[in-house]
């Protein structure tokens, strides 16, 4: 089957700002609108970084346990880095953060590290006024070097590591098929053992015009770059982005296990 019907948690009517908590869901304030969706084959028609927003590559990795941190953070960072600048020819390649793992719900693994489960409703990680804040401090907060650099973008690199086919693949949302209108700011909220931090993200309005699509049965050697901002008006921005259930998906199939890795990429 090329493609999948399966619901999109989008953001629903309410008052006030969302506000989404990577822990804790219990705490979210976010309603809701689960919208039945037609989610394409990404590997029949290719999508691309230039085009969409995203796109699957081939790209091995040396490291030999995507759950040590140790080696992902010694091994893992550099190749991503190495890929994103070869991929986009970037004149710096930054990465953010640690490796993000996460596992499906019907993994004993989910929930058990610092956010571990699937992000189940669409959204876009970073505002603007976020991106620039994360480009800056990623460059010691020196804006003197910031200014050199004509453009910056924001990026995820997403690999699994668990046996396709996938439980709960990746969804991910073509970057001009969304307007403006479609996006919210929302306070994401890192609830950490004895204190809390946030920043602005995005969650997503529902429209017919929005394009999803999804890679079936990834495997170790792939990964999908996609962008969470670029500052560049003529480049695609940031795709939306989901975990969904695959409804084609045997009930015995190994529990998706995946890992994030970020990063920031500058242009002179």
């Amino acid at each position: 089957m090329p493609s999948r019907t399966a619901p999109i948690a989008y953001a629903g009517a309410m008052e006030g700002r969302p506000r989404y908590h990577a822990q804790d869901q219990s705490k979210d304030v976010l309603a809701i609108a689960h919208v039945c969706c037609t989610i394409a084959d990404g590997r029949l028609a290719p999508p691309s970084l230039e085009r969409e927003g995203f796109e699957l590559i081939a790209h091995g990795s040396a490291v030999r346990d995507l759950r040590d941190g140790e080696e992902v953070a010694r091994v893992h960072e550099p190749e991503i880095a190495a890929l994103l600048q070869d991929r986009t020819g970037a004149d710096l390649v930054v990465n953010t953060g640690k490796g993000v793992l996460r596992f499906s719900e019907r993994s004993p693994l989910s929930g058990q590290l610092f956010n571990s489960r699937p992000a189940r409703f669409a959204h876009i990680d970073v505002s603007a006024t976020t991106a620039r804040a994360f480009a800056l401090r990623s460059l010691g907060g020196d804006e003197a070097m910031f200014a050199r650099y004509r453009r910056f973008a924001l990026y995820n690199v997403w690999r699994t590591f668990s046996a396709p086919p996938q439980d709960a693949p990746l969804a991910l949302c073509d970057a001009d098929s969304v307007a403006s209108e479609d996006l919210l700011l929302a306070d994401a909220v890192f609830d950490m053992p004895g204190a809390e931090f946030s920043f602005e993200g995005l969650v997503v309005r529902a429209n017919p015009k929005h394009r999803w699509r999804f890679f079936p049965d990834m495997h170790r050697g792939e990964a999908i770059v996609f962008k969470t901002f670029d500052s560049a008006a003529d480049h695609p921005c940031a795709c939306p982005h989901v975990a969904f259930d695959d409804p084609e998906c045997p009930a015995d199939a190994a529990p998706r296990a995946s890992i994030e890795m970020r990063a920031i990429a500058y242009f002179r």
